[in-house]
């Protein structure tokens, strides 16, 4: 009998990902850093919480939209930007429909294997995210691009430092397709035929150059190329930020905060927005999981941006508790790229519907006729969960 295509759990998709990708590229979506350590506690902190539910006064019917950055979303999770997808030929813009279909915001990563212009076109409530890579000449042009395609905001990805090996290892990701690339990594592909076959079917190979990054009149760099170009880049600083938001001229998120004193710093620089992210334990292996140190980043500067979380969520059970400590919603990555991987577009939108109905669930029972009314009330929070990074630091002027 044929499996059916729908999975009720994000952790099912996880499982189906891992049976039909190629070890590598399955190896490339688990990603982490070092001992996975971060990528590990991300999710168990979301465990370590609980709920208080009430057993009478239920509402029948419950709000699950709010908006971010001034644009409306059916409910709180966003399509966190990941770089080039190659589980599936359509990418990008089979989630950006998927996205669209679910009524909520498309992240799109300038490292993504689908141009801007296709992804807008699919979901026109996209934004546009960048790191602080090459020219400032060459990221205005990137930003000109995405402005002219309808992107409605600015995601900078700030919260990367390099971070090399992994205790399970690294995946084999080659730069380039060609005849003894392909030959390479046969042994690897043969045994998944079905990703193979979705791939010949759409009469093309995985592509791994980043369309976004094109240069006027040039061609699309390599992911790694352009990888290399953004390692070598001079890191910012927070005049940077404050030239990057000036420049974009739009709503600006700020993504890879964790620590109280950037948290102020981010304020000063005038972004309307942060997202409380470790980089889904891919950048410095022990940093503590995002949903730990979300509550104070809300009370540091909760009135003063909008908050975002990243990292761990799983379960609409996780969006709940990270709204109840104060996020306004939440990113996903991981999640809709295994659903992306399981089953194409009706595979994002299976998982987009499993947080929906896990959020709604928690609603209902905790007594809520509201997302905005969720509140730590809500939650069991054991002693010594949440933490304060970089609490005492003032935070330094910025111009701009």
């Amino acid at each position: 009998m044929p499996q059916n295509p729908w999975f009720e759990t994000v952790a099912e998709a996880q499982r189906r990902a891992k049976k039909r990708l190629p070890s590598s590229v399955y190896g490339a979506l688990v990603a982490g850093s070092e001992r996975g350590r971060t990528i590990d506690d991300n999710t168990a902190a979301f465990v370590d919480l609980g709920f208080a539910p009430h057993v009478v006064g239920h509402h029948a019917e419950r709000d699950l939209t709010t908006t971010v950055l001034g644009v409306e979303t059916a409910f709180p999770v966003l399509i966190s930007p990941t770089g080039v997808q190659a589980v599936h030929p359509e990418g990008e813009v089979a989630v950006a429909r998927a996205a669209a279909n679910r009524g909520v915001i498309m992240g799109l990563s300038s490292f993504a294997s689908k141009p801007v212009e296709e992804v807008v076109a699919a979901n026109t409530d996209t934004f546009f995210q960048l790191y602080w890579s090459g020219t400032r000449d060459s990221m205005v042009q990137h930003m000109d691009r995405a402005r002219s395609a309808g992107a409605k905001a600015l995601i900078a990805t700030l919260d990367w430092s390099f971070s090399h090996g992994r205790d399970w290892g690294s995946p084999q990701i080659p730069d380039k397709l060609d005849v003894r690339t392909m030959a390479k990594f046969a042994p690897d592909v043969l045994p998944r035929p079905r990703w193979l076959w979705t791939y010949l079917r759409s009469g093309q190979l995985p592509d791994l150059t980043v369309p976004n990054l094109r240069p006027p009149g040039g061609e699309a760099p390599t992911f790694f190329g352009a990888y290399g170009e953004w390692m070598q880049t001079t890191p910012p600083t927070w005049e940077d930020v404050a030239w990057l938001r000036k420049e974009w001229g739009g709503p600006f998120l700020l993504k890879g905060v964790t620590r109280v004193d950037d948290a102020k710093r981010a304020v000063d620089a005038g972004v309307a927005a942060i997202s409380v992210s470790n980089h889904g334990g891919n950048n410095l292996d022990t940093t503590p999981a995002t949903v730990r140190v979300l509550p104070s980043v809300v009370d540091a500067v909760g009135d003063d941006i909008e908050i975002l979380l990243d990292g761990g969520v799983r379960r609409g059970s996780d969006v709940a508790k990270a709204l109840a400590l104060g996020a306004r919603a939440v990113l996903i990555g991981r999640a809709y790229l295994w659903g992306l991987a399981a089953n194409g577009q009706a595979g994002v939108e299976n998982v987009l519907d499993i947080l929906r109905g896990g959020l709604d669930s928690a609603v209902l029972g905790l007594g809520r006729s509201s997302v905005h009314e969720l509140s730590p009330d809500d939650l069991v929070i054991p002693p010594g969960f949440a933490l304060t990074l970089g609490g005492t630091s003032a935070p330094a002027p910025v111009a701009g």
